[in-house]
């Protein structure tokens, strides 16, 4: 239940912050938090992952803040939010030896933070007024949750 629980979380984060959760992961990898060697998703614990990932996520970071930033359930978004969560998912699975498992967890996650996630995030924008404290809410739970996750 545990293994099952941290996938859909990661897979959450993937809904809130497509390329946090991926950062999470190979960091988590990288460190031996998460055991992945002899599994497909091996390569998030390569030394070069957690850069480009980090890099990523801190690129999806800042464009989140600009208006011309798209909506995270327009299709391709939405997609992109379900492969992460669902990749991610499965790295968390598989260090557990329960990858399909993760894969259908972080999967379910993605669409649970992506839809919620802009619920919360709408609810935040109305009662601060505006969109930037909201976001940045969001910025600093999507973090939070992502570290809390790798880290067990």
């Amino acid at each position: 239940m545990g293994v099952l629980l941290l996938a859909f979380v990661i897979g959450v984060v993937a809904g809130l912050r497509a390329m946090m959760a991926p950062a999470a992961v190979s960091w988590a990898a990288r460190f031996g938090w998460l055991h992945l060697a002899g599994t497909p998703l091996a390569f998030f614990g390569a030394a070069v992952t957690p850069w480009i990932f980090s890099l990523l996520a801190a690129g999806e970071l800042v464009n989140d803040l600009l208006p011309s930033a798209g909506s995270r359930k327009a299709p391709p978004a939405f997609a992109a939010r379900i492969v992460s969560g669902a990749l991610c998912g499965a790295a968390v699975g598989a260090s557990a030896g329960s990858l399909a498992v993760g894969l259908v967890a972080g999967a379910l996650g993605a669409v649970a933070g992506t839809l919620g996630g802009y619920a919360f995030r709408a609810r935040l924008a109305r009662a601060f007024s505006h969109d930037l404290s909201a976001a940045l809410i969001e910025d600093v739970l999507a973090i939070g949750l992502a570290f809390l996750t790798v880290s067990r």
